[in-house]
């Protein structure tokens, strides 16, 4: 059974979302995955004639664009909120559109209609002054599912793949958050994704340690015997090939990375330096826990370019490809 077109979201309308949708598009229109954006489609219109992007529009009104439309110009499902996002000037008037598509993009994912949902950045400022509750996309994704989901971030790139353990919550707090129970249930959503959508026969897992040099043996810190480290042997306990706690200074060299499947890493930026130096254009953010394939770009709104056609669309188109394949294994695997 061929794959539904993947569901891309709109994302902040006065970002880059727009104009990459559009770059992707005319990138994979020959041989990339199909994919359709949940948009107001006069805008993407006008985006696309103000960045000089020659792009076929057409808007579709059914659940599930015929390929015949994916295959000759952008399809557009109308989101039923006007956009007039000025480049650069995020606006709380379109927090609506902007929750609106991600929510069309969910139910049409879990209801079959679309393969993957993929999603444009936010502005998370913008949607929590009109009054969005969650830290980010991989908590209101979580909400979304259901009440008992939880949502876990992997970012993807070059030859890594990286877990924050604990994520968009300032660094003071980050000890006092981490526990084994958040380390395992991370490290068994890890593994259970790696197996079931990355084709990852026997997932490995490194585990990195929180302070510096894995604490030291307690003389700088210990949470890393008393929280990692039996976290570790838990993973091992069931089954998961899942060694560390590992100092974090030298998880990330080429020779390290040959050795593990994914990286558990205890703090944002533990795990997104290292991903961002090695795959800065090219990375991608994939949500794992949820009960539908969901990616995004591994970058922000880039306010300060929207409008000036020079976005690239590397990122997305990754996020694209990489939500075709986990979607065709999942199905595939079940």
């Amino acid at each position: 059974m061929s794959l539904a077109p993947l569901a891309l979201t709109m994302g902040e309308p006065a970002g880059i979302g727009g104009e990459i949708a559009l770059k992707a598009w005319r990138a994979l229109r020959d041989d990339g995955p199909s994919f359709f954006l949940i948009d107001d489609p006069d805008r993407v219109a006008r985006l696309a004639e103000r960045l000089g992007l020659e792009t076929p529009i057409e808007t579709i009104a059914d659940a599930r664009p015929r390929e015949a439309v994916l295959g000759r110009a952008l399809a557009v499902l109308d989101i039923g909120h006007r956009v007039d996002a000025e480049p650069g000037k995020p606006d709380v008037r379109h927090a609506a559109a902007v929750t609106g598509a991600i929510e069309k993009a969910v139910s049409m994912a879990r209801a079959g209609a679309a393969g993957a949902v993929v999603t444009n950045p936010i502005q998370k400022s913008v949607l929590q002054d009109a009054g969005f509750p969650h830290p980010g996309h991989t908590e209101y994704l979580a909400a979304l599912a259901g009440p008992r989901t939880r949502g876990v971030m992997m970012l993807v790139g070059a030859d890594l793949r990286v877990v924050p353990v604990t994520a968009h919550v300032p660094l003071a707090r980050v000890p006092e958050m981490l526990s084994a129970e958040r380390i395992v249930a991370a490290g068994r959503i890890a593994a259970r994704s790696l197996r079931r959508d990355f084709g990852v026969a026997a997932p490995r897992l490194a585990v990195a340690g929180l302070n510096p040099h894995a604490g030291e043996g307690g003389t700088l810190g210990r949470e890393d015997l008393d929280i990692v480290a039996p976290a570790v042997e838990r993973l091992r306990a069931d089954g998961i090939d899942a060694s560390g706690p590992f100092p974090a200074d030298t998880l990330f060299h080429a020779r390290a990375r040959r050795t593990y499947d994914a990286a558990l890493c205890m703090y944002h930026d533990q795990a997104l330096i290292p991903l961002k130096t090695l795959a800065f254009e090219e990375g991608v953010n994939a949500t794992l826990g949820l009960p539908f394939v969901r990616t995004s770009p591994d970058h922000g709104t880039a306010l300060d370019i929207a409008g000036r056609g020079t976005a690239s669309p590397a990122s997305l188109i990754e996020a694209l490809r990489l939500a075709a394949s986990m979607a065709r294994r999942r199905g595939r695997h079940g």
